[in-house]
């Protein structure tokens, strides 16, 4: 068993902001490795912060991003628990993060639970169109369509788009990080995109 130092455990805190003794306990378990033990907290990060996500979230604050070449620019409402969490640098970083995503990856809803039915029924009629264009067979229609109708999703979703920094993770991912380390729930409410001719276009 490797010996756990007090400057693993700084090291593991200053990475994750989880608390001594999760940091500790953490390294226990992934016997001193730092990337491993981040993991395990990720995991337990996540699972609390699935705890939190049904407490009512009144704070918060609206960012903004301007492109350079003031063309594009987004407004977003984040909210938390607390106007203390509201003010932390965390917070601030993540409705940062997100402006930039919503300015990056244009998303047209927040969640998959807000796309109309409209819209899902018009792509779907889309995708099974080019999937018996494309000369696929009728049994596996429904499984294609689930498959490509995911990837819509993640395409139009705020939450499911990969997040233009670490596209590793989803932006979902990045806001339960932030919720197991501030220790608060996060949503977000609402954003709009500006871009210089939109508005013309949409006349």
């Amino acid at each position: 068993m490797a010996e756990i130092t007090a400057q693993m455990v700084k090291e593991l805190r200053d990475r994750t902001g989880a608390g001594m003794m999760e940091c500790k306990a953490a390294l226990k378990e992934a016997n001193g490795d730092l990337a491993e033990a981040e993991v395990v907290l990720r995991k337990r990060g996540i699972a609390s912060a699935s705890k939190k996500s049904a407490r009512t979230t009144k704070q918060g604050v609206i960012g903004s991003y301007i492109h350079p070449g003031s063309q594009l620019g987004v407004l977003v409402e984040v909210n938390c628990e607390s106007d203390f969490v509201a003010r932390t640098e965390d917070f601030a970083e993540l409705v940062k993060d997100i402006a930039m995503q919503i300015a990056a990856a244009d998303p047209q809803f927040i969640r998959r639970e807000d796309v109309t039915a409209a819209v899902i029924e018009k792509e779907k009629d889309i995708q099974r169109a080019r999937a018996l264009a494309e000369g696929k067979p009728e049994k596996i229609l429904d499984k294609i369509l689930e498959g490509r109708m995911s990837k819509f999703y993640e395409e139009i979703c705020l939450l499911e788009q990969p997040f233009v920094k670490e596209n590793t993770i989803k932006v979902e991912d990045l806001i339960k990080s932030k919720i197991a380390k501030l220790g608060e729930n996060i949503s977000i409410a609402r954003f709009v995109r500006f871009k210089v001719g939109d508005a013309q276009a949409a006349e």
